[in-house]
């Protein structure tokens, strides 16, 4: 039973992050083909259009907010768990070994310390930077 409840919790953490890749190379896929079939009916097909398609994605410029917003949704998760354990009983302060709740607790409470970290250097980092010119 511990067994399946761990399956589930990581398995939909990692369709959380799995799918929404899949579903966007899926969308680019279908976007090639599209063009690749336009090309073929001989269709004048844009230039700015294939350069966008094929060029490989600008570096991310609002990368630190992203990394923020996962922050705060981990430690929300890990706040929430905590709070569930508390309430159900499987919270135990006295320093034993925490139920499950409590170790997927402390497992996404420490992603969303790390991506708040990774968020606060990202924001020093940019600030240091010369200003772009677009």
């Amino acid at each position: 039973m511990e067994v399946l409840v761990v399956l589930i919790v990581f398995g939909s953490i990692a369709a959380m992050i799995v799918l929404p890749m899949w579903f966007r190379e899926k969308t680019k896929q279908s976007a090639h083909r599209l063009l690749a079939e336009a090309i073929a009916r001989g269709e004048k097909v844009d230039p700015d259009l294939i350069a966008r398609l094929s060029d490989p994605p600008a570096k991310q410029h609002d990368r630190p907010r992203r990394t923020l917003g996962s922050a705060v949704i981990l430690l929300a998760l890990a706040g929430a768990m905590t709070g569930s354990a508390y309430f159900s009983g499987d919270f135990d302060p006295s320093g034993h070994a925490f139920g499950g709740q409590m170790t997927a607790a402390a497992i996404l409470g420490a992603l969303g310390l790390a991506f708040l970290i990774l968020a606060i250097v990202d924001y020093n980092s940019k600030r240091n930077e010369p200003p772009r010119s677009e």
